[in-house]
């Protein structure tokens, strides 16, 4: 895919910048350029080109307005020691976008230029990462059925565009956040999208997370669909728990079964735990084996994980049958260990053994 430059003629200004990027905050200010493809069945992909970011003029009757068949990622760019800026694992996120593009009936675009887009335009706006430790470049790219009519059936026609957002901590990683396990409300089912990342799956857990706020709780913990007792995963991001403590500690994850995304956060984290000397384990828990084992002493911490999040201790949980503390509520020693080696191997501090991070500048 070739990738034309077309770019803002009156982009921030240095001061402007930085004052946005200072302002830190997860979706709050926008890069000045966006990158935007055009897909038809007749004559495939167009070439990309990278131009001022701005509002889309979509027709009422455009497709996904009415039938949802859209698909996203998520991925970040860091700055390095040297001044330089990485990715990291952009292919992994290219073969999920191809996965979840193929379950949403929209075309698929190839790893080579998902990565090559992604870092075309990270590469462009460069000076929008920031620097500190902990802090990102977020890139979001997306891609919608933009066929006009409103026949149902896969569309015709789609567009796809990456846009980028500085972005700080999604939650306060000093501090743990509550849950709220759902038994009335079901994310995914088998033979449904759970695996694939569509605007669907998140509108959908809207009310339980309207739910959980009332409840007074950060987020919402979503369980299986058919008998509502195997623990899933939380809100947009996968679960980890802590068993045991120190040295010998095992690093437990639900396994995926076809309903739970696979977050490539939640694989590196397999990896990063192995590095550490801990073992690791993904199998099925209940909500039941959650509560014995924080009351027994058992589960001594629990964290989730994903792009946005990276690592974010839970430090209790409520439900319609009760609510729980793990440990004494607050961030465990082994999940700001795995949140601090995670952020070190993809902001440089730390050696990158496993080739994830892939330089741009």
């Amino acid at each position: 895919m070739k990738i034309n430059l077309n770019p803002n003629q009156n982009p921030a200004s240095d001061a402007d910048r930085e004052a946005k990027i200072a302002a830190g905050g997860f979706g709050k200010y926008y890069t000045d350029n966006m990158l935007v493809a055009q897909w038809s069945e007749a004559s495939g992909w167009s070439d990309a080109e990278i131009k001022a970011y701005g509002p889309l003029s979509i027709d009422p009757a455009t497709s996904v307005l009415h039938y949802g068949q859209e698909i996203f990622e998520g991925l970040k760019a860091y700055s390095q020691p040297d001044g330089g800026v990485s990715l990291f694992r952009p292919e992994a996120n290219a073969e999920r976008f191809r996965k979840s593009a193929i379950r949403m009936a929209l075309p698929e675009l190839s790893i080579a230029d998902f990565v090559s887009t992604v870092e075309a335009l990270v590469s462009h706006e460069k000076a929008w990462v920031p620097k500190n430790f902990g802090e990102s470049l977020y890139i979001r790219p997306f891609m919608f059925a933009s066929e006009i009519g409103l026949g149902v059936r896969p569309s015709n026609q789609a567009t796809y565009i990456v846009i980028t957002t500085p972005a700080s901590a999604y939650f306060n990683p000093g501090k743990a956040v509550t849950v709220w396990i759902s038994t009335e409300y079901v994310r995914a089912a088998k033979g449904g999208t759970g695996e694939a990342k569509t605007g669907g799956n998140y509108a959908g857990s809207l009310l339980a997370q309207k739910q959980a706020a009332a409840e007074g709780c950060d987020q919402v913990v979503w369980l299986d669909a058919q008998e509502r007792k195997w623990v899933e995963e939380m809100g947009g991001m996968n679960l980890y728990f802590v068993k045991g403590k120190g040295a010998g500690a095992t690093i437990f994850t639900p396994k995926l079964t076809g309903t739970l995304l696979a977050g490539i956060t939640r694989d590196s984290i397999l990896t990063v735990a192995k590095d550490l000397g801990y073992k690791v384990e993904e199998g099925m828990i209940s909500t039941d084996d959650w509560r014995e084992g924080v009351i027994s002493g058992d589960i001594t911490e629990i964290f989730a994980c994903g792009t946005a999040a990276v690592v974010t201790p839970v430090g209790g949980a409520k439900s319609a049958e009760g609510s729980w503390a793990t440990g004494d509520g607050n961030p465990g020693p082994i999940t700001m260990q795995i949140r601090e080696t995670l952020l070190g191997i993809q902001h440089g501090t730390i050696a990158d053994t496993h080739g994830w991070n892939k330089r741009v500048s």
